[in-house]
Parts: C-alpha cells; structure tokens; sequence
C-alpha cells in the first residue's frame, strides 16, 4: 500500500503544477509590462483617467477646449485633474458615448473626440 501511494500520487502532482505554472506566469507580466510603457502617445490603446498626467493628457486638454462647452476656461497643463474628469464626463454624456467609465478617456471616448477635433 505505501508503494501505491508514492506511484500514484507523488509523480502526478509534483509534475502538473510545476510544468504548467512556470511557463504560464513569466510570460504574462512580461508582455504586460512593456506593453504598459513602450505605446507611444496618442496609442489608441491607451486609458487617461484622474491622477495621470504627460503629453497624452495635454493633447486631450487641448482637443475638449474645441468643443463648445465642454472644457470651458480649462487648463492645459498635463494634469488629469477633476475639471478634466468633468468635462471628459460631460463629453460622454452628451454625445451619447458608451463603452467608457464615466470620466475616463478610454478607446470609445478617444475614437469619438478624436472624430470630432
């Protein structure tokens, strides 16, 4: 009976777990991470959302200024603030843009606005 129970279960799980988590895990991280990085600005790819700040924030700035209303009197200074949060907000709510969080410049709302300026 002893030697059932090291035939039977030790080869079998020391051997799945070990074979298929290293392989799994590295590679997800590390395509992950550069592709976190490496997109250039303007990546369709890209989400802006509160806190972020950089030329992809400016470029966005500076594009809801031309819609009338939006982004009245704001700032273009690279700063993903709650202004900024409003007014990409309002921009979702009255041209009717889904597929975004509220206040969050995803794919959609980049297509839209983009589209528009």
């Amino acid at each position: 009976s002893a030697s059932g129970a090291a035939e039977g279960g030790a080869p079998t799980a020391p051997t799945a777990p070990v074979t298929s988590a290293p392989p799994g895990t590295p590679s997800a991280p590390a395509s992950q991470a550069p592709g976190d990085e490496l997109p250039p600005p303007g990546d369709p790819g890209d989400v802006l959302t509160l806190g972020d700040t950089g030329p992809e924030v400016t470029d966005l700035q500076q594009r809801l200024l031309r819609i009338p209303n939006v982004y009245q009197g704001g700032q273009v200074n690279g700063q993903y603030d709650q202004a900024l949060a409003e007014a990409v907000s309002r921009f979702q709510v009255w041209y009717g843009i889904r597929g975004d969080a509220n206040g969050v410049y995803g794919t959609a709302t980049r297509r839209d606005l983009e589209s528009r300026t």
